[in-house]
Formats: C-alpha cells, sequence, structure tokens
C-alpha cells in the first residue's frame, strides 16, 4: 500500500505541476501581486475496489499552497478526492471525483420572511462563526448529517455557532433550522440557502452588497457557476489578503483561505454569478 500511495502521489504532484490548471493557480496569484512560494501535497487512500477486473482507489489529496502577498504570507488548503486506476505499477484513468449537485427545492417568498412569532434580535459573533469554521473545515462535526454537497450545511452550521437563531421547524420549506436528523432546505441546499439570506425578515437575514470587498469574516458568498439563475455554492469568509479581499472556507472539495472568487475552481465559468451577504439583523 505505502508503495501504491508513493506512485500515485509522485504522479500527482508531477501532473499537476505541468497542467494548465498549475499554470492558471499561478497566474491567478500572479493578478493579485501573490506568489506560492511553496506547494505541498499528501493523502490518503480511502476506498480499494475491482471493476473489469482492475483494481480502482479512491483517495483525498491534501494541497498546501503558502502565498506571499507583499510582506503577508498566508497558506491555503484544499481536499480534493480523485480516483485512479493501478495496473502494471503505473497510475491510469487518473480525475478528480465531481459532486452531483442535489436537487434545489423552490421556496416561496411567503415561506421564507417568518412566521407570527416574533423572534428576538440577536447580536452575531463573528468570531466564534469564523472559529468554527476554522475547527471543521476539513472534518465533519458528528453532531449533524454529512452530505455528498455538504457546502451550505457546513455554511449553516458556521451561522448557528455565530448565534442565529433557527426557525420553521418541522416544516422542510420555512425557516432555516436543523433538528433530529431532519433540516430544512435552507439548512442544506445552496440555491435555498441565498434566498432564504435576502427574504429573511427575522433571526438569520443578509443585507446585500456590492462588492467583495465590504464583506467580513462571517460574512456569506453565494455562487451561482453558470450564471443561470441556479445558485450552486456557498462559502464563509473567514479573513482577508493583504489588500482587504476575502479569503474564503468551504465544504464539499473541503477548503480554507481560498480566494473568494473561485476562478480555479473547476466548475467556474465565465458567466458565474455572485451574491455577497452580510449577516445580522437588517
Amino acid at each position: 500500500m505505502e508503495k501504491i500511495k508513493k506512485v500515485w502521489l509522485d504522479y500527482f504532484l508531477s501532473e499537476k505541476q505541468t497542467t494548465g490548471w498549475w499554470q492558471k493557480k499561478r497566474s491567478l496569484c500572479k493578478e493579485r501581486n501573490a506568489e506560492i512560494v511553496r506547494l505541498h501535497g499528501d493523502g490518503r487512500l480511502y476506498r480499494e475496489f475491482s471493476s473489469d477486473n482492475q483494481r480502482i482507489y479512491h483517495y483525498l489529496i491534501h494541497l498546501s499552497y503558502l502565498i506571499k502577498q507583499d510582506e503577508f504570507f498566508y497558506l491555503e488548503e484544499e481536499l480534493i478526492p480523485y480516483e485512479f486506476r493501478y495496473d502494471g505499477g503505473a497510475v491510469t484513468n487518473h480525475y478528480p471525483i465531481q459532486c452531483e449537485q442535489p436537487d434545489k427545492p423552490s421556496i416561496l417568498p411567503e415561506e421564507i420572511r417568518g412566521d407570527d412569532a416574533l423572534l428576538e434580535r440577536f447580536s452575531y459573533d463573528r468570531n466564534e462563526a469564523v472559529r468554527y469554521a476554522e475547527r471543521w473545515w476539513n472534518s465533519y462535526n458528528p453532531a449533524y448529517k454529512k452530505f455528498d454537497v455538504d457546502c451550505t450545511n457546513y455554511v449553516s452550521q458556521c451561522l448557528y455557532a455565530g448565534g442565529a437563531p433557527m426557525r420553521g421547524a418541522p416544516s422542510r420549506e420555512k425557516g432555516w433550522w436543523y433538528q433530529n436528523d431532519n433540516w430544512s432546505f435552507s439548512w442544506a441546499v445552496a440555491h435555498s440557502l441565498r434566498w432564504y439570506l435576502s427574504g429573511s425578515t427575522q433571526g438569520l437575514q443578509g443585507t446585500e452588497l456590492d462588492n467583495a470587498s465590504e464583506l467580513l469574516p462571517g460574512d456569506i458568498i453565494c455562487y451561482d457557476f453558470e450564471g443561470d439563475g441556479s445558485w450552486n455554492h456557498n462559502t464563509i469568509v473567514v479573513t482577508k489578503d493583504a489588500y482587504g479581499m476575502p479569503l474564503v472556507n468551504a465544504h464539499t472539495n473541503n477548503s480554507r483561505n481560498r480566494y473568494w472568487s473561485y476562478e480555479d475552481s473547476a466548475a467556474w465559468t465565465p458567466d458565474i454569478k455572485y451574491k455577497f451577504f452580510r449577516i445580522g439583523d437588517k
């Protein structure tokens, strides 16, 4: 097993050094006066099975980038699931595992705004939200279900850790809540949380901002990668770079201190749309 791990890790790192992905990553850093001064990769095999008389392996690669921006240094990290076949001492059919997006249930505005029981205004603790985001960026709190597409579930947990109040249970179409291994659509579905943040009139609410530079740690970014009105992904701002631009944490392809625009993502398209939300009472 250690021999196999060395083979695929060497293959991965050498491939990354020569592909367009690596060139794009460095080019995007250069555009914001940043430089990757060190790349480190490690990983673990987590599944092995047979198909068509070949051995197939799934693994998680953990990449760490030490990034220098002027005199400011920070560490960006990400976990990416990959699959490969090992045949005759060589790695073949090596590619990232894509997680499918779940269905996006519709939410009516009247189901978002609020219910008859008014909630007290809450004070959002950004430090606690960020602390939770840092604690669980590369693992999963056993108090909650782990989803294949886990970005919104993770962001919701961060918001709750910051003091955002739940409401609307047990109706999955209403409010924002997690209870007894059940949850609202807005808790776990990216499209639903995006509309909940902009439509809620009590408890957890979001104020739309015009620019990413206005965001603070603990605020939320929503992503429509294809620009077709279907919101695919959510992240939480955890800090800012040397020029005051957000760095974010996320789940699904777990990442930490990633530059907010996601232009290095395989999901990014030129038609991408963003929503920037300041969290707290309106």
